[in-house]
């Protein structure tokens, strides 16, 4: 269920959760070479336990909410989906009830483009990036961020798993002004 929020971002409720990670195959993990931090973190479990592909590691943070992850990329880059991996039956009120995700040039000026409620998550859950007009397939940002605003129980502290951010292949011909999707149309295009 989507709702239509007052000062534009969406917010949706999104229930349960995958196990396995599924991305479509037009998809690429972009955070791979991006700058992470978070706004705080109990000492052991910090930014590289939301990368290190182990679903028993997490982030605890460790302050006031609301708790950030902050991803900034060296340059541009378009970004269509964030996964998350929480765990709501080992982590019960660790666990985020809602999330803001916000992009911009930098801390200066992001802006929320998603707000999301969470019930009772176990395993991933994907956010779209991409808006209501379906020429908004993507954001095209510097920064992403990434708020714990609540938590399931009103728990104070948060804990979130593993953290991934996808965006759209790139063209595999340069200054190629469209993408072929066949092999036999990339097979003969011409490069110029």
């Amino acid at each position: 269920m989507a709702t239509e929020s007052s000062e534009g971002e969406e917010e949706t409720k999104l229930m349960g959760g995958n196990p396995q990670l599924v991305v479509d195959g037009d998809l690429r993990e972009m955070a791979k070479n991006a700058a992470w931090s978070v706004s705080s973190c109990k000492p052991g479990n910090g930014v590289s336990a939301l990368r290190d592909d182990n679903y028993e590691t997490y982030w605890q943070s460790d302050g006031a909410q609301p708790h950030l992850v902050n991803i900034q990329f060296q340059k541009k880059v378009k970004l269509q989906l964030v996964a998350l991996y929480v765990d709501f039956n080992l982590d019960e009120s660790y666990t985020p009830s809602k999330i803001s995700i916000r992009a911009g040039d930098g801390f200066h000026n992001l802006k929320e483009i998603k707000t999301v409620e969470l019930v009772k998550p176990t395993g991933w859950v994907y956010i779209s990036l991409s808006g209501n007009d379906p020429r908004e397939a993507f954001v095209n940002t510097f920064m992403l961020q990434i708020g714990v605003l609540s938590n399931h129980l009103n728990g104070r502290d948060t804990h979130v798993r593993q953290i991934k951010v996808y965006g759209p292949q790139p063209n595999p011909i340069p200054l190629q002004p469209f993408q072929f999707t066949s092999t036999e149309f990339i097979t003969y295009s011409i490069l110029r």
